[in-house]
């Protein structure tokens, strides 16, 4: 697994750009890998702005060596080259871990029909958890699913995030505007499953992981805080 530290110069016109139009930095991120990643890749990110110092954060996490030439290319775009390195997950049953993860918390709830000749949608619809009580418990469930078990948590609620793409729906370009509500988890966990840990660090937690969402950060408890 390979571990990559973006610093984008927020002042810059298409960092502000990707920041208003979260597809637009997924396929920034994504022109460093091959156009077909191999069978079970999986690229996860997450955003992390630093308003006082004018930059911004994006940590990358894949399977496969990213190439970033083509963003280096791009004057004034980056702070400082990025930084790549090589991790290995040892996880056992029992230990405590720091951890970060910015997800998206959502339910999902069966759609209704809306007219009479208009279908309800076969996977429901995905509706955003506001309160706090909620993420935390959502955050308890998905720690159930993915072998660990939440010790204590800070929640940080962030808003909405809005994004928007455009689409060719019967030869015609239609533009769709999205709002995913994010939340960023910072706290301690333990590890209950080694094996399903992994795999929900590899594959990511939650919706929206093309929009930033989902990356799982572990770290020792003495740099929470520092995972990111």
């Amino acid at each position: 697994m390979v571990l990559s530290r973006l610093i984008l110069n927020l002042r810059h016109k298409r960092t502000q750009s990707e920041l208003a139009r979260p597809h637009e930095l997924h396929r920034t991120i994504m022109s460093a890998f091959p156009d077909e990643l191999p069978c079970g890749e999986r690229v996860l990110y997450r955003i992390e702005v630093d308003e006082s110092r004018g930059q911004v954060l994006v940590l990358v996490q894949s399977q496969g060596e990213p190439d970033w030439r083509k963003l280096c290319a791009v004057q004034g775009y980056l702070r400082r080259p990025p930084e790549t390195k090589a991790i290995s997950l040892a996880l056992s049953a029992g230990q405590v871990l720091a951890f970060r993860l910015r997800a998206n918390p959502t339910v999902k709830k069966k759609s209704h029909q809306r007219a009479p000749d208009e279908e309800p949608r076969p996977n429901g619809i995905r509706l955003g958890l506001a309160r706090e009580e909620d993420q935390r418990a959502w955050l308890d469930r998905k720690g159930q699913q993915h072998g660990f078990q939440v010790l204590q948590v800070q929640v940080r609620p962030e808003g909405l995030q809005t994004s928007g793409k455009r689409e060719t729906v019967e030869g015609q370009v239609v533009s769709r505007r999205m709002a995913h509500l994010a939340v960023q988890f910072d706290g301690l966990l333990q590890v209950t499953d080694p094996d399903q840990l992994a795999q929900a660090v590899h594959a990511g937690i939650g919706s929206a992981k093309a929009l930033g969402f989902g990356l799982l950060s572990l770290a020792p408890p003495q740099l929470l805080g520092a995972s990111g």
